[in-house]
């Protein structure tokens, strides 16, 4: 993890390993994934909106952190951790980190992000919290990890809102944050995740499928597309380390792919070319059967796929029994790490 330089990630920590502020914290584990970005500018954009969305999202996660660090209060508990060393950056004094062995992303410990809204199996199916699905999206796990989602939603959430402003990256992103946490709840039964890498990996999977339906507007599009595919592919791998949420990754994505052919749909070229003219002179549709289709089809899938997910999940099954390799696309053990993610 330590030479891992994504930028985006998803944090899970082993419910077995949870500190209840009220017996010695074990060590736990964190997890990074990434973060890509698409830097194809080319476009014939029509009018570029002012970004206010992703900074406002930025400053209410650096904000939520804040808090989630003064309700750890580790120097009030730090008596209970003379086996994993003293609370970092004591001069901090409540916003103080937990021992590096307990969490070596400079951050709270597993019960404060729990009690805050962690996304947990148990908690979600059998207590009915249906708002940890939420909530999770929220929460980080330290500072690095904050500081990589912040990056990440930076470079991808700024291009897309301004160019089709804040509402529907503002859908995107939620829905997609969503997705993943079904996803992840579904399959994960063993660990509390926070983070945001569904949300992140949705306005990925959005700029993926934005490309696709708006291809005739495009320059250099062969090479965007590669170098998108290449960037996710890369990503995903990355999901396949042990203690990575992959599965918030994979739901996130799915979720935004399909969002975009919804809402991210423009106009065919030559209608633009044409689109200043009478509306008889114009002659071509604004858009195309392509997009036509896809847009239907992706509004099935999209509430096929959230009804079946929300049926699954609160009905209490275990994704795995339905899918006995999915587990690896989220661990693959090797001789290095064995893998506890079902």
């Amino acid at each position: 993890m330590g030479n891992n330089t994504d930028l985006e990630n998803r944090a899970t920590w082993n419910n077995n390993n949870k500190n209840n502020n009220n017996n010695r914290p074990p060590s736990s584990t964190y997890y990074t994934s990434s973060s890509p970005y698409y830097t194809d500018s080319s476009s014939s954009s029509d009018t570029q909106w002012t970004s206010w969305l992703v900074p406002m999202i930025v400053v209410a996660n650096v904000s939520m952190f804040l808090v989630i660090m003064l309700v750890n209060d580790c120097p009030k508990h730090q008596n209970l951790f003379s086996g994993e060393g003293k609370c970092v950056a004591g001069f901090l004094g409540r916003l103080s980190f937990q021992p590096l062995k307990e969490n070596p992303l400079f951050g709270p410990s597993s019960s404060t992000l729990e009690k805050l809204g962690a996304l947990e199996w148990n908690k979600v199916v059998n207590d009915k919290e249906a708002w940890r699905l939420v909530s999770c999206i929220w929460l980080h796990a330290g500072v690095i990890h904050l500081l990589a989602n912040m990056l990440s939603l930076v470079f991808i959430g700024i291009r897309l809102e301004q160019q089709f402003g804040f509402a529907r990256v503002g859908v995107i992103y939620m829905l997609s944050g969503i997705g993943g946490s079904i996803l992840s709840t579904l399959f994960i039964k063993n660990n509390i995740s926070v983070g945001a890498s569904g949300a992140l990996f949705g306005l990925l999977g959005a700029m993926l499928s934005e490309l696709l339906t708006n291809w005739t507007i495009y320059a250099n599009k062969a090479a965007a597309l590669i170098t998108l595919v290449i960037i996710i592919l890369i990503n995903l791998a990355v999901g396949i380390l042990p203690h990575v949420d992959n599965f918030a990754h994979i739901g996130g994505f799915l979720t935004g792919f399909l969002l975009g052919f919804i809402l991210l749909v423009r106009p065919q070229f030559s209608w633009q070319e044409r689109h200043h003219l009478p509306i008889e002179a114009r002659g071509k549709s604004k858009y195309t059967v392509f997009q036509y289709v896809f847009w239907i089809l992706s509004m099935i899938l999209l509430i096929a796929g959230f009804a079946v997910g929300l049926v699954m999940l609160f009905k209490g099954e275990n994704g795995n029994d339905h899918c006995s390799w999915c587990h690896y696309l989220s661990c693959v053990p090797t001789s290095r790490w064995h893998c506890d993610n079902q």
